[in-house]
């Protein structure tokens, strides 16, 4: 169930678009990630690991990247 705002903001949306409050629920839902909990999994992830070490000199940083894009072409 939705409370009371929350039905009078469909309501007006369903009404601007000249559609029903149903339709306006699917096109939500519809724009959701297909891959959102995997999304969420990564992120957890990501956040969660170790500190990279990074060189000092931008330049050396972009030295290893471009030899890690090498190692893998």
């Amino acid at each position: 169930m939705l409370d009371e705002p929350r039905y009078r903001k469909l309501s007006s949306e369903a009404k601007r678009r000249r559609v029903s409050v149903a339709a306006i629920i699917r096109d939500a839902i519809d724009q959701l990630p297909a891959n959102a909990e995997r999304r969420r999994s990564a992120i957890a992830e990501l956040l969660a690991a170790e500190p990279m070490r990074l060189p000092a000199d931008p330049a050396e940083l972009r030295s290893e990247l471009n030899a890690a894009h090498e190692r893998r072409s």
